[in-house]
């Protein structure tokens, strides 16, 4: 079953790729501006259950599943990880776009949605107007500024890149196991809406699911990086403004500096830490909600 936010209708377009047709899938509702929404991992679409339905008031939301969850295409990974490269995903979500007819729009991503949405404002700067992204700092910076703190809260960085089908294997033999002590690690489950919690753990149930996640990883921890560091060479900068949020009790505000590690990839950055965790929609989706209205203006360009 998926999990279907209210109001919203449920869709899925078949696009090309060079690893064959990708079905994406997505959930769109409301009118307005285009806003495309991207979740994180281990998670789907979903999260945006609690934002949504009140953006859908102002604008034409895309709540879409990434290559490799949900109820997207899960192809198998190639042997450079390249299958599920931030670049492969984030032209599946512009190519997503562009079938809906929309050549310009805003951007909102979690985790690694926050990735593919750096990738798609970077690969495709005309159609991205305005970036917010939760709780990240730029992949390369946070590779590069590995410290003992950061590698012991974020051990899945680590676990999930080890070689097929090490992690794969693990996952497998106790998935709800496993992803209640990641999320859960903190501050629970609680904070999830049964019916999306019962999604996450069918995904992570699934070995196609965790074999394209454990993917995900290994091309951030190798494809993905050649791809940062190729724009940093070439002094590639974001253009549009990019506001980032992230959460005053996780790891990145206790490991990193948002604000400052963004200002190496962007020109104009703003932002600010949220009194929450790491799953700023589930969260505290209100105050999310002030600052997305906030920061997107209902007029394109403005």
């Amino acid at each position: 079953m998926t999990f279907l936010i209210p109001g919203f209708e449920k869709k899925s377009v078949c696009i090309e790729t060079n690893d064959g047709p990708i079905d994406i899938a997505y959930q769109i509702g409301g009118s307005g501006p285009p806003m495309l929404l991207l979740h994180g991992f281990p998670q789907t679409k979903a999260i945006w259950h609690r934002t949504a339905p009140e953006l859908a008031k102002h604008y034409t939301v895309i709540a879409s599943d990434l290559r490799g969850y949900g109820q997207s295409s899960r192809p198998h990974g190639k042997p450079d990880h390249s299958t599920y490269s931030k670049r492969a995903m984030a032209a599946d979500q512009h190519a997503l776009m562009s079938a809906l007819g929309y050549s310009q729009f805003f951007l909102v991503g979690h985790d690694r949605g926050g990735r593919v949405s750096h990738r798609l404002a970077m690969d495709f700067p005309e159609s991205v107007l305005r970036l917010m992204v939760l709780d990240i700092s730029p992949t390369l910076n946070m590779y590069e500024s590995t410290t003992q703190q950061f590698a012991t809260g974020y051990w899945h960085w680590f676990f999930l890149i080890q070689p097929e089908p090490i992690p794969e294997a693990m996952i497998g033999s106790n998935p709800e196991f496993w992803i209640q002590n990641h999320m859960g690690r903190y501050a629970g489950t609680g904070v999830f809406e049964k019916a999306c919690w019962s999604e996450y753990v069918d995904q992570i149930s699934d070995p196609k699911s965790v074999h394209a996640m454990c993917e995900d990883y290994r091309a951030a921890a190798s494809i993905d990086l050649e791809h940062d560091r190729a724009d940093r060479q070439m002094e590639k900068m974001l253009q549009m403004p990019v506001h980032v949020l992230w959460g005053e009790h996780g790891l990145v505000n206790a490991c990193f500096s948002p604000i400052h590690d963004w200002q190496a990839v962007a020109k104009e950055v703003s932002g600010k830490s949220l009194p929450c965790g790491h799953y700023i929609p589930e969260e505290l989706p209100n105050d999310l909600l002030s600052e997305i209205k906030a920061f997107f203006p209902l007029g394109l360009g403005e």
